[in-house]
């Protein structure tokens, strides 16, 4: 597999910085995840399967656990000891706990000058808010997205997609990556800073023309991308239903109002997006109230138009397109994964359905990192070490 042979350190926990690991685990790096004391939190997060969160194992697949108590100093020895080994650590402590810890990457690259370290925190290492709290939805409202998605009364709905989260995870993947890449060259590591808030308004370049050319804030209603375009905006079934026109091209507009009877109405839809666009808006609500979803799908089957019925998020994991892609599959358990999304024609990823206990890799990755059998076992006495033996 692509990354077989890399270590990774990952010391965040929730998801962006696990997500981000899971990924580099599906590929074939061996990724040594560093528990608190009571366990990575989302273990006991949400509804569970088998008797595992389903959350956890759709993040931590794969790892390897270990559980240390960094504040006694013979354990964050051990911690650097391990890392010494390390091509990549993560961390998502606020900014400045890495170093009050003394596991911060000036430390850390003092004995090991190739590694490749990966700071996430919600604002970056600067800044006026580097030290305030947040999770996604907070970091979701700052980057003014939250104000884009507003119901019918033009109040902001709470986003449910960790779009900050994710955008995060992504974006530290792809620094990683360069970093390594870069790495082959020089033999020098690198200082990775990602930021949530940086990593989500980067997300942006398709509606920031209000913003830049205008100076004015997006009017949801209005804009292309958030309701002002007749052929980007969802419409009600007369089963209740919902489809979701999801292509502006004038092409689109054409081919379906032709088949509809009503191509005269393509004129307003040239005009851009805006309130003009309303007749046209009215003319799909009242068109799509009169059959049933099953029955536009069949109707639609046939026309060259952006469009999909939507689907609430099981009949998503269960549509065809989706198992053929095996993004939904089972392990031998009957235990259910999230597929892989990143796929080669050569070395593609073979992600493990191996979960692990709390500690249970303790003795074996401090054996790799060279610490001798009789300083584990004294570790493992004076608590240091940390092993949920269930």
């Amino acid at each position: 597999m692509k990354l077989t042979g890399l270590r990774i350190l990952d010391l965040s926990l929730f998801l962006p910085g696990p997500h981000l690991t899971l990924m580099m685990a599906d590929h074939g790096a061996e990724v040594i995840k560093l528990e608190p004391p009571g366990g990575e939190p989302v273990r006991e997060v949400g509804v569970k399967q088998n008797g595992t969160s389903v959350w956890f194992r759709n993040t931590h697949r794969g790892k390897k656990s270990i559980c240390i108590n960094l504040k006694e100093e013979a354990g964050r020895q051990a911690l650097l000891r391990i890392a010494t080994t390390c091509d990549v650590v993560i961390e998502a402590f606020r900014p400045g706990v890495a170093q009050r810890l003394g596991i911060d990457y000036e430390t850390m690259k003092a004995d090991n000058p190739g590694l490749v370290y990966c700071s996430i925190s919600a604002f970056g290492q600067d800044g006026p808010l580097r030290d305030r709290p947040a999770h996604d939805l907070a970091v979701e409202a700052l980057s003014g997205l939250v104000a884009c998605n507003v119901d019918s009364q033009g109040r902001p709905v709470n986003p449910h997609v960790p779009a900050a989260d994710m955008a995060a995870s992504l974006m530290a993947l792809s620094g990683v990556l360069m970093a390594l890449l870069r790495r082959e060259q020089t033999g020098r590591g690198d200082f990775i800073d990602i930021s949530m808030l940086d990593s989500l308004m980067a997300w942006t370049p398709n509606v920031t023309g209000p913003v830049f050319a205008e100076n004015r804030p997006p009017h949801p209603p209005h804009e292309r991308s958030f309701g002002g375009n007749a052929f980007y905006r969802t419409y009600k079934t007369r089963d209740g239903r919902y489809i979701a026109l999801g292509g502006s091209e004038q092409k689109f507009v054409v081919n379906l109002l032709k088949s509809l009877g009503r191509e005269d109405l393509a004129g307003l839809h040239a005009l851009g997006p805006g309130p003009h666009q309303q007749p046209l808006v009215d003319f799909l609500n009242a068109t799509f109230a009169e059959k049933t979803l099953s029955e536009w799908e069949s109707f639609l089957a046939d026309i060259d138009v952006c469009w999909a019925p939507v689907l609430d998020l099981r009949e998503a994991f269960d549509q065809p397109q989706v198992q053929h892609r095996k993004m939904r599959w089972q392990d031998a358990e009957g235990n259910d994964h999230i597929g892989v999304p990143i796929r080669f024609a050569h070395e593609t990823g073979q992600p493990s359905s191996n979960l692990p206990r709390l500690g249970q890799h303790n003795r074996e990755v401090l054996l790799a990192s060279g610490l001798p059998a009789e300083t584990i076992d004294q570790l493992e006495k004076s608590g240091v070490l940390i092993t949920d033996h269930y």
